[in-house]
């Protein structure tokens, strides 16, 4: 039996039939969430954050967050919806996507004052590119089929819409459309805000109270408000923040502020013998970047590692559990941390945010007792408002990428032996005593340098970013070697104080090739301290003080350390540090709400409640009962809200205005 063909009349009909359906109200809408809430849960399920899975309740606020952001296009008028959809599509898509990147470096999610510092991101190409995945793409997918329906939904439309307009019996039927846009758009911005606020609200009044006013990790936000929701809460707190803050400090606030400082005084000064000691010696800080403990004394495949910093340890204080606490702004924040004593921010970049606030410095300081201040990094003076921020800070000048003959071309500009070759040259010419705060480049994420640079041999992980990462320190240390060796030339060594720590982790997460390295497994908590931990050499002179030293220590500890060997009293200063070698108990707190003393660690679960945390034991190195970290919880918080008053209130600024 033959088929019987489709008559032109039922095709027709079929085809209209088709039309008619992906061209109704709400397709495009309910594909555009669809989708988004997808890509969500995707990414959500990529950052696997502990703790932190896709439920019901989380998808309930990202599908509100979406009819709240989508919502208004309902009011437009049917043909302009279908391409504002995708609009909004793409532009959410590259926000999670370039959240997803952020993430894998820095731990934490983009914020407004990080947007602020967009026009770094240039100059951050290899880096960017070594952290995008092949996976990725699944998130674009969708506009594969996404662009080329838009495309034919709004032709299709706009030709009904004049068909419609030349049809007499369609000419009444306008302002009821109208009132249907109109209700369709408030229902969903309506159903929008239940399904977003109500979870927020339960949240936030049950297991995770406090975690607005908390702020100690973006991604304790995230956890309670999703992606887009965290999002907007970041513009409103910003707005608040910069906008529409009253600029005052409330009376609890002064009185919190003032009294932790005066029960923190004995933490600042070290032992009595050395108080003034090395009054009228050189000061020379080099910050390095990205270098990390765990490579300090360690061969690989026979050759040692850091050949010429094992060598100054023998004559040095070689601080073995030393912490970064940097956040978002990494090297920024290292910089702050040390040269004022006060945390960093919990998102963005003080140096962006606030750079004209009043901070007691240490090259201001030092500047005041006698001292030519110098800083030293051969990039962008404007990159991290470093030119600004430099001013602010004390120092008489700063030596930046125009200052340095490019003879040595690597990575991000001159190679550090070429860069410490140069500034040293210009310290020999300065007049004594001097600061001077050098931060190194060469060992910048991906660590990659040129063959003829690469002296190691890391078979293996050849050509993989953990060697690669070797090679850089390698080269560092190699450079650390010649600019000893040239300050003794010039006669700086003997008459100097020089401190030597790594900036921030590496962001390289491998657990296989470390293990390779040190040659036993590597368990959860020492993985943690590995990426906290960098390290600090003190070099004082004539060798005094040399020795390892076990003693928990971070960055915010550098200042009041100099202030005191120095003769300089620390007392009267806003340091949240402690002297190196104070007595007393040593607690070390981390931007994300971590904190140590040595004898337990606790890391913070991502929902902000204390129960949900882990607590390391040093004896065991193993979880335990979180009981034992609870008394020192108050007090690591406490501290890390008591340094955001200070900065972006301008507590310090604002007490030196306020005496007569």
């Amino acid at each position: 039996m033959q088929s019987i063909p489709s008559s032109p009349i039922h095709s027709s009909e079929s085809g209209r039939k088709w039309s008619k359906l992906l061209t109704v109200n709400g397709f495009t809408f309910v594909l555009f969430l669809a989708v988004m809430c997808w890509k969500c849960y995707w990414l959500n399920k990529t950052l696997s954050i502990p703790n932190m899975a896709f439920d019901l309740s989380d998808f309930s606020v990202t599908l509100g967050a979406l009819f709240v952001i989508g919502g208004w296009t309902w009011w437009l008028p049917k043909h302009w919806r279908p391409l504002t959809l995708l609009i909004l599509n793409i532009l959410l898509t590259i926000l999670l996507f370039s959240d997803l990147v952020y993430f894998r470096y820095f731990q934490d999610f983009i914020t407004v004052p990080v947007l602020m510092q967009a026009f770094q991101v240039s100059a951050l190409g290899d880096s960017i590119v070594s952290l995008i995945s092949w996976k990725d793409y699944k998130l674009f997918l969708d506009w594969l089929i996404f662009i080329p329906l838009v495309i034919w939904q709004t032709r299709a439309l706009k030709q009904a819409r004049r068909q419609a307009l030349s049809s007499t019996s369609n000419y009444n039927r306008g302002p009821r459309r109208g009132w249907v846009r109109l209700l369709n758009g408030v229902l969903s911005l309506i159903l929008g805000a239940v399904l977003l606020f109500v979870p927020i609200q339960h949240a936030t009044t049950t297991w995770a109270k406090g975690v607005f006013s908390g702020n100690w990790w973006n991604a304790s936000l995230y956890n309670i408000t999703g992606l887009y929701g965290f999002h907007g809460y970041d513009i409103y707190r910003y707005a608040r923040e910069n906008w529409f803050s009253s600029n005052s400090i409330s009376p609890e606030d002064e009185a919190l502020v003032g009294q932790w400082f005066k029960e923190h005084e004995p933490m600042l000064s070290g032992p009595a013998s050395t108080f003034g000691k090395y009054k009228g010696k050189n000061i020379i800080i080099v910050q390095a970047e990205a270098f990390e403990n765990f490579v300090i004394g360690k061969s690989f495949n026979g050759q040692e590692l850091t050949p010429n910093l094992n060598a100054l340890l023998k004559e040095s204080m070689y601080f073995n559990r030393f912490f970064h606490q940097t956040g978002q702004g990494r090297t920024s924040d290292a910089d702050f941390g040390v040269q004022t004593s006060l945390h960093p921010l919990p998102t963005g970049s003080v140096f962006i945010r606030y750079p004209n606030h009043t901070y007691d410095a240490m090259p201001h300081i030092l500047k005041e007792n006698g001292y030519t201040t110098g800083a030293y990094h051969a990039y962008d003076a404007g990159f991290w408002n470093r030119y600004i921020v430099y001013n602010n800070l004390g120092y008489d000048f700063f030596m930046s990428r125009k200052d340095y003959t490019v003879d040595e071309p690597l990575g991000w500009s001159v190679g550090d032996k070429s860069f410490f070759r140069q500034s040293v040259e210009r310290m020999a010419k300065e007049k004594q005593p001097f600061y001077s705060f050098m931060i190194t480049l060469t060992s910048h994420h991906p660590y990659k340098l040129p063959t003829s640079v690469q002296k190691l041999d890391v078979a293996p992980y050849k050509d993989t970013i953990f060697g690669d990462y070797l090679e850089a320190v390698h080269y560092v240390d190699a450079a650390m070697g010649e600019f000893i060796s040239d300050l003794k030339k010039n006669g700086l060594w003997d008459n100097s104080i020089l401190m030597f720590y790594g900036d921030h982790d590496n962001s390289i997460p491998d657990r296989e090739p470390l293990e390779k390295l040190l040659g036993h497994p590597v368990s959860d908590f020492q993985m943690l301290e590995m990426k906290n931990q960098v390290p600090l050499i003190v070099h004082l002179p004539g060798g005094a003080e040399a020795g390892t030293y076990d003693t928990v220590t971070g960055q915010l500890d550098l200042s009041p350390t100099v202030m005191h060997w120095l003769g300089i009293t620390p007392a009267d200063k806003h340091y949240m540090g402690s002297h190196i070698q104070a007595a007393g108990e040593h607690l070390i707190v981390l931007r994300n709400g971590s904190y140590t003393n040595g004898t337990i660690y606790y890391v913070p679960s991502a929902d902000g409640i204390f129960e949900n945390g882990t607590c390391y034991n040093y004896a065991t190195g193993e979880p335990g009962d979180v009981a034992p970290c609870k008394p020192l919880h108050d007090e690591a918080m406490k501290r890390l809200t008591v340094s955001d008053i200070v900065i972006t209130q301008d507590y310090i600024g604002r007490s030196k205005a306020a005496k007569p």
